[in-house]
């Protein structure tokens, strides 16, 4: 589900969001006012997680291109990756290179 608020984004709302959601009916829209606040697009996923993001001062594309990137998030908490390779099971012999063994040369 998706918030959107402040009269200035009536940019988007009148004609790029009902494109939006025709394009997604999978997702759902809501608007609602917030007075005297900076305009916030939030985004609720089904593990009950929420994302925000300001879209103050943003141009009605750009605020589209926000909702397209809440919209292709899984909900998930960002998380730094620290191996190459994720696994369950460790390989012992390691992680596979051409530049192992003798096949070939350099």
């Amino acid at each position: 589900m998706f918030q959107l608020t402040r009269l200035s984004l009536s940019g988007f709302i009148k004609s790029l969001l009902p494109q939006f959601a025709g394009n997604h009916p999978q997702v759902e829209f809501s608007v609602s006012p917030r007075p005297s606040k900076h305009p916030v697009i939030i985004a609720q996923y089904i593990n009950g997680r929420e994302k925000a993001i300001c879209v103050r001062n943003m141009e009605p594309y750009e605020v589209l291109k926000k909702a397209e990137l809440l919209r292709d998030a899984s909900g998930e908490k960002l998380r730094k990756i620290t191996k190459p390779v994720q696994s369950i099971n460790e390989s012992v012999r390691g992680v596979w290179s051409p530049y192992h063994g003798d096949g070939m040369q350099v």
